[in-house]
């Protein structure tokens, strides 16, 4: 796609530090003096870059980065239990080329991603981006919004990913008892004990996180491996002429090429039927920033950060072409997996193949890495929360942003998120169509933020080219090519995930998105004359250019 050059050394201008340990600037040193966590030269060179502390431990290798960012993108497992929307609006074919173009299209964020995650390895992420380029005279307040967009974003992914193990749950114990009929309450009980689990193994196990996502990436591995063994050698197969040109509008739009367009949302994010109620969780793009917000815990970051990001992607990528393709060749009738009585066509799919005993199965390791990613995604929501408390970006900030001296990693931030995730889950026992609304939030509000930081990093490549830090992952003389596409796309692909799944539009199939994005958006602006106008200044107030 572009040619991307791995740099060894720091570009013209910037000599590379010649100490393992420098100080901070305003008299802050590094913090962590346990030789195991603490970063390479280069680490040590960016914290003191950005003004930052390192205060927590840079535990993730290499291989434990590329594993979280792959094993939290989870994309295969995705696209596969989180169709519905792609089968009803497109049908075969649609499925098959919409995730085939929005594969190629979100490539150019994850390339613009990667090379700002090189310039600022830091966990703050989008809005210190924004910060640290947007200009002068607007970066305290796009960052301030950027920030609190961000925050609220991974805070109603990290509740809907809870959500959407419990319901899979449910879907296997209607498998196993057609008479079950299941009710919402039981639905946030699966997802408090998803979040005990969370917490458990995000505080508790925290050492031992970078061998479980090694663990974990091998899991993933064989999973798709049996999966797809499974759907080419045991399930009733569609001809090819079905899968790559049967086009199906299910929603009653007006035309075909409509229909597909917004059909495309589940190549974008997760979109699933459950009780006829429909919530969507991002997919691909839940997992783009992921592995940023971890940069102060990964060793040599300004590399191995937007490698893990840019690898993570297109390997996952790679295996969900794979897994599309042939679950679309295993479904003998679009109609019959869409009426379900699960809800999942995937189910519908895996018992045409095999017996019960093999659904539960195979649902059984598609539910292993998908907890998992939650755990991961826990992990960088609580990261991204606790580096903008860091800087004064929101209500009892210093709480927020405490690192616990014990185990050097913000429990008071997880222990926040997981609180969110169970104060949300409580409004699906009144209301799964106002539950679904809320955490819809995610993908029009991480769009807002990708929209925002790489029309930054355009601007100052435009106008102050030679003011952007040093990068050792660079795009070359593509890059400004690549962050323009990436812009295009973004507005692109929030246009239409603003759309609801079918016409006529009730209460049930809206698409509350634009609502709860405006919501949040005046709550953001709000907050900003109250508080962040007088109390925010953005982390480009402690960078140092020198």
């Amino acid at each position: 796609m572009t040619s991307i050059h791995d740099n060894s050394t720091m570009q013209t201008g910037h000599k590379a530090p010649a100490m393992a340990s420098l100080q901070v600037e305003a008299g802050h040193h590094t913090s962590n003096t346990d030789a195991k966590y603490t970063g390479t030269v280069y680490d040590d060179h960016d914290m003191q870059r950005m003004g930052k502390v390192q205060e927590l431990k840079r535990n993730l290798r290499p291989l434990a980065a590329l594993s979280f960012a792959s094993v939290l993108q989870a994309t295969w497992e995705f696209i596969l239990i989180s169709n519905t929307q792609g089968l009803q609006n497109g049908g075969l074919a649609g499925m098959c080329w919409s995730y085939l173009w929005t594969f190629v299209g979100f490539g150019f964020i994850i390339a613009s991603l990667s090379e700002m995650a090189s310039m600022a390895p830091t966990s703050g992420g989008q809005y210190h981006w924004v910060s640290e380029f947007a200009s002068p005279r607007y970066q305290k307040f796009l960052s301030y919004i950027t920030g609190w967009m961000s925050v609220l974003a991974w805070q109603a992914g990290s509740a809907s990913g809870s959500f959407l193990t419990g319901t899979i749950i449910q879907g296997l114990i209607s498998v196993r008892d057609p008479d079950y009929h299941p009710e919402q309450w039981q639905g946030t009980l699966f997802v408090f004990a998803m979040i005990v689990v969370i917490y458990f193994f995000n505080v508790y196990a925290a050492d031992m996180m970078p061998l479980f996502n090694n663990l974990l990436m091998i899991l993933h591995i064989l999973s798709w491996t049996v999966i797809v063994i499974v759907l080419w050698a045991m399930a009733p197969h569609q001809s090819a002429k079905a899968v790559f040109t049967q086009w199906t509008n299910e929603g009653g739009w007006s035309s075909m090429a409509l229909s597909a367009l917004i059909g495309q949302i589940s190549a974008i994010y997760a979109s699933l039927s459950m009780f006829t109620l429909s919530f969507g969780i991002a997919l691909i793009l839940a997992g783009s920033d992921a592995t940023a917000h971890m940069s102060e815990e990964v060793k040599d970051a300004g590399r191995y950060v937007p490698i893990a990001i840019a690898w993570g992607y297109f390997s996952n990528g790679v295996m969900a072409i794979v897994i599309v393709i042939s679950f679309l060749f295993a479904i003998p009738s679009v109609d019959d997996a869409l009426s379900d009585n699960t809800g999942f066509p995937f189910i519908y799919v895996f018992k045409n193949a095999t017996s019960v005993a093999g659904v539960n199965g195979l649902t059984a390791i598609i539910l292993l890495p998908v907890i998992f990613s939650n755990i991961l995604f826990n992990a960088s929501t609580s990261r991204q929360t606790f580096a903008f408390a860091r800087d004064k970006g929101l209500p009892f900030a210093r709480w927020i942003a405490k690192v616990d001296p014990k185990r050097k990693i913000p429990v008071n931030a997880i222990a926040l998120s997981c609180i969110i995730s169970c104060l949300l889950s409580l409004i699906n026992i009144g209301s799964l169509t106002a539950f679904n609304a809320i955490i819809s939030l995610n993908v029009a509000a991480l769009m807002y933020t990708y929209i925002i930081s790489i029309s930054c990093i355009i601007y100052r490549k435009i106008w102050h080219p030679d003011t952007l830090p040093p990068r050792r992952w660079d795009l070359g003389r593509w890059g400004l090519t690549v962050n323009i596409v990436g812009l295009l796309y973004c507005v692109f692909a929030l246009f239409w995930a603003l759309w609801p799944s079918s016409t006529p539009v009730t209460v049930d199939n809206f698409n509350w998105s634009v609502v709860i994005f405006g919501g949040v958006l005046a709550i953001s602006l709000v907050m900003y004359a109250v508080k962040g106008r007088g109390e925010y200044h953005g982390p480009v107030v402690i960078i140092r250019r020198d």
